[in-house]
This record gives structure tokens, sequence and C-alpha cells, in this order.
């Protein structure tokens, strides 16, 4: 029997590998005398870790950051397991054989987490504290518990919660990572995050964890001439038609044609990450031209007006605008939100 290979997917996601590799040395610039690091979760924000890994792999980036287990495999793939962080950590005896079957290094979050990699395995961990944003992350009350001081910590870390804007948050969340570093015993310190590295050289310490402005998000004013535009979005046109005055386009006829007008259904809907809320008042492009969407985002269509380019036609490609910034503004989305639900269709 022959193989066939599925035909050529309606919807292009295009990596501008020289702008992601231009972003991590900027970072890596602005970070000083520290060594930025890239948090690769969710398949690099959503933008493929088999695109966008190598890149910063050989652009010289050491270490990695997941959230999930499940993640590490598509990362070894690319980088030592060892250069791999594990933010959830060990949460039960197969996370912790799985580590260390892999050489991928857990972050320690909580004191039955320390017991549990001790016990189970004792290598090389991560530790992150809770300074103030109570997600993970043990207490600083905490650092002095026999189950932390049995350690072997690489890197210690935080995570600041308002790093994107100007809040006093920012400096108590320094001032208490620096009182509890005294009290521990490690090679590495971290706690700045994209927007973080933008706040200056007293949150860079040993290495930083830059993710949303690698692939083109802008967390802070100060990164706006710095970063570039990474990912690049196309859809097809499945069919034009004519409508006429009255016409109501898509569920529940949220918009009817005031007009005769010429318009196109489009291969892309929620299922893409193309959220409803990105649908009334924007528009996708064509070259130069705007094409205002119309009616409700579908699950796998959307319909815009073609008045702007009457000559577009079946199969022809039109650009999504996916500058993160603007892109955000122009609906309730974050810039993060933007990247990480783009889906699994995308060619």
């Amino acid at each position: 029997m022959q193989t066939m290979l599925p035909p050529e997917p309606t919807l292009r996601l295009s990596i501008d590998s020289h702008a992601l590799a231009h972003n991590w040395r900027e970072l890596d610039a602005l970070s000083g005398d520290a060594a930025a690091g890239a948090a690769i979760k969710a398949n690099c924000y959503g933008l493929g870790i088999d695109h966008c890994l190598p890149t910063l792999r050989d652009e010289g980036c050491e270490n990695f950051f997941v959230a999930h287990w499940s993640e590490v495999d598509a990362a070894r793939a690319h980088v030592p397991a060892h250069k791999i962080a594990v933010l959830h950590g060990p949460m039960r005896d197969s996370d912790v054989a799985y580590a260390k079957a892999t050489g991928a290094v857990p972050v320690i979050n909580s004191l039955s987490q320390a017991r549990r990699w001790t016990q189970g395995a004792g290598q090389t961990c991560h530790l992150m504290i809770d300074t103030g944003i109570n997600r993970l992350g043990i207490s600083p009350g905490e650092i002095s518990d026999p189950a932390i001081k049995a350690l072997n910590i690489d890197t210690v870390m935080s995570h600041l919660s308002s790093a994107d804007e100007e809040s006093d948050a920012n400096r108590q969340q320094l001032k208490a990572f620096r009182e509890c570093l005294p009290h521990l015993s490690f090679k590495k310190a971290s706690l700045a995050n994209s927007a973080g590295i933008a706040l200056g050289a007293d949150y860079a310490f040993d290495l930083t964890r830059p993710g949303l402005a690698l692939y083109g998000g802008v967390p802070r004013p100060e990164l706006q001439d710095t970063i570039r535009q990474v990912a690049y979005v196309e859809v097809a046109v499945i069919q034009t038609r004519i409508l006429s005055a009255g016409d109501a386009v898509g569920y529940n006829g949220a918009y009817i044609a005031e007009t005769p007008m010429p318009v196109a259904t489009v291969s892309l809907g929620y299922a893409d990450g193309f959220l409803r809320v990105r649908g009334p008042g924007n528009a996708l492009m064509y070259g130069e031209a705007r094409l205002p969407i119309l009616g409700k985002v579908s699950m796998d269509m959307v319909v815009v007006d073609l008045s702007a380019a009457p000559g577009i036609a079946e199969g022809d490609w039109l650009q999504v605008p996916f500058n993160l910034p603007d892109a955000a503004q122009q609906s309730t989305l974050s810039q993060y939100e933007l990247l990480t639900v783009l889906g699994s269709r995308w060619g």
C-alpha cells in the first residue's frame, strides 16, 4: 500500500529563527554578568520546540526550563537532560525515578518534594523560594529545615509577580530573595524573567530566565526597541462570495450586510488559537489591504470583508496580524495567551 503524505495545511506558522536568535542575544547582553537561559515550556510558548530550541542552543544558551516532566523528552532530543530544569518538581516517586534515569533536574518547591528527592535520588536539584507570588516554592521560613539543608542545590530561584509594571512588589521580592541567599549553599541564583531583565542589573544575579521576550513579546517598554517579532501567521481563503444587502454572516447573524459586498471564508478559527475576542473590530491583511472580520469567529473559519481587495480568490493567503504587543492591545488577551493558544493544525 502506498503511503500518502497529507496535503499542505491551510494555516502557516513561520518562525523567524534570526529574530529568535537576536532576541536571546539581546536579552543575554541585557543580563550583564548573568547568563540568559530560556523558558521553553508549553512547546516554546506554542511556537514549536523543534524549531526554537536548536536556535537557542546554537546561540549559546545553556539552561532550559520546562514546567512538566512530560516536556522533557522533546527537549532532550536537542540538549543534554542535565541542562533541562523541571519547574513543577518531583510530585511523585515516578518523577524522581524518571529524573534519575534521564538526568533532568527538578526544581524543589516544598519540604515534601525535598524529602522525596533526597530519599529517591540525592542528585543535583534546583530550589524555588516563594518571595511573594504565592504559587510554588518554599517559604523563606523553611530555608533552615533539615530537608532543605540536605539538598545539593545548583540554582536557587524565585519568581517576580509584577515585573511587567512599576510596583513596590518588585523591590520587596528582591529584598526578600537577597535575605534568603546567605542561609543556603548553592552555585547560582536566579530571579529575573523577561520583564525582570528590563528592571536592571540588581535583578540579574547569576542566571536570568527569559520566556515571552524570546518569542517576540514585549513585557516592558524598555524592551520595545530591542525585541523582534518571531512568529508570522498566514491562512488560506477557502471560498469567496458576494453578499446581498440584508445577508447575515455566521452564528447568530452577528453581522448583517448593509450593501452588496465581496467576502471570503478563511481557514482560521478558535481551534487554531484565534479566539472570538479577536474578531470584533479587527482584520486580516492582504499586503497593505485591511480586511475586516465579519461576525463571530467559528471553530475553523472566519469571514472577512474583501472590499479593499476584491480580486482575492480561493487558495490565496492572508496575513494574521501577530505583532504581540499590538495584537494584545486589540483584544483582552495577554501576549502570553496569544502565543500559547495557537493549537496543533499549523503547518
